[in-house]
């Protein structure tokens, strides 16, 4: 209409402040917000987390000292087996909402206790995991170094019942013992114990993997299947890449699986060998871990760390071709199938026992030097 003003336009600052506070440019705001949400976030997890240990802890606790008396009582000949019935039906009447105090659960408290009261060492470790962890390894343990093997490796690792119960189907600790990883003096070098975080043999079953499979099939279902490997592979092993290309002179090389191991500060390069280890393969692998070395690894990190992950191997081969090596390497194999558990057990009985009878042999005497030869006669003057 006549007359009527057109209203003037914004100033370009004024503008860019509305359109921040009508939400139009909240990149940079909502990334702050959420970051504060992720800090609140963890304080709530980390929370839980000091909550649920200090119950377990006392949870634990209590089943310890309830079997230690159980034990006293019948040790003591005060009680019979026969009372434990009754003290379970008078729990059960007297506090009808706690669950967990049955018979057999009361046999088990005292089973606990005096399987661990003896052993200064362990008994702390039982009150850090869960008690249906430590079911799992009181049953299916049959000597002291295995429980406290599986107590010190659930807890390190942070295993799940699950994941505990997969372990001890694994024989892991028939296999430690019998087939100690293979790693190369380098490797043995390292501080923080480099060797002990690896293993001989890593069992994939979770792949499913048909008999006959190619490289790029494996590194597939290992890369489809990432967490469930990284359990295998142990709890400070994480994902860095697959196919991780290296740039030497004018050529690209590629790497099959690189990890990083944060307690060990350093790269490990992990190949894959569908077939039997061949000495020939350290070759290639030495030479990624030089470029690896060289052009990927921070100041602070340690030397990388090569993994030969094998179908097959014959530990003498590996033996007489990791002696020379002058990279931290090993070689392991993998297995898509269980091992025999009862077989390992056979096994493992063998080794105890060839161990003790080498123990309670009586050392070699060593032999008397000669009596010194003398031409004096008795009784002659010099």
């Amino acid at each position: 209409m006549p007359g009527r003003k057109k209203p003037k336009s914004l100033p370009e600052k004024t503008r860019e402040a509305s359109a921040t506070s009508n939400g139009a440019q909240p990149s940079l705001l909502a990334a702050q917000v959420t970051s504060d949400f992720e800090e609140v976030t963890a304080l709530i997890n980390a929370a839980r987390e000091r909550a649920f240990a200090a119950v377990n802890h006392e949870l634990v606790s209590l089943y310890w000292q309830v079997g230690e008396y159980i034990s006293r009582k019948i040790e003591s000949a005060a009680w019979g087996e026969g009372v434990v019935d009754q003290l379970a039906a008078h729990i059960a009447r007297m506090l009808p909402t706690l669950q967990g105090f049955t018979r057999a659960n009361l046999f088990r408290m005292r089973q606990f206790y005096a399987t661990y009261k003896g052993e200064e060492k362990v008994a702390p470790l039982v009150r850090q995991l869960p008690w249906t962890h430590n079911l799992l390894i009181l049953s299916r343990s049959k000597r002291p170094e295995e429980r406290e093997f599986y107590l010190r490796m659930a807890i390190r690792e942070r295993w799940t019942k699950r994941e505990l119960q997969r372990q001890l189907d694994g024989a892991l600790f028939e296999r430690v013992v019998l087939s100690p990883a293979k790693v190369s003096p380098p490797l043995t070098q390292m501080p923080g114990d480099a060797a002990a975080a690896f293993k001989d043999t890593y069992l994939v079953e979770f792949l499913n993997l048909p008999q006959l499979h190619t490289e790029a099939d494996l590194q597939r279902s290992l890369v489809a299947n990432l967490r469930q490997f990284l359990m295998e592979l142990g709890g400070d092993f994480t994902f860095v890449g697959e196919q991780y290309r290296l740039q030497v002179g004018g050529r690209d090389f590629f790497l099959d699986l690189l990890f990083y191991h944060r307690s060990l500060t350093c790269l490990i390069a992990i190949e894959l060998k569908v077939e039997q280890f061949e000495p020939a393969d350290l070759g290639q692998l030495q030479f990624y871990l030089e470029a690896l070395d060289r052009d990927i690894k921070k100041p602070h990190e340690q030397p990388s760390i090569g993994v030969l992950l094998c179908a097959t191997k014959d530990n003498e081969v590996v033996e007489y071709a990791l002696s020379r090596t002058m990279s931290p390497a090993l070689v392991a194999e993998y297995q898509t199938r269980l091992p025999a558990k009862a077989f390992l057990q056979t096994k493992l009985h063998e080794f105890y026992e060839l161990a003790q009878s080498e123990a309670e042999r009586p050392p070699l005497k060593a032999p008397k030097p000669p009596a010194k030869a003398t031409t004096e006669r008795k009784g002659k003057k010099p």
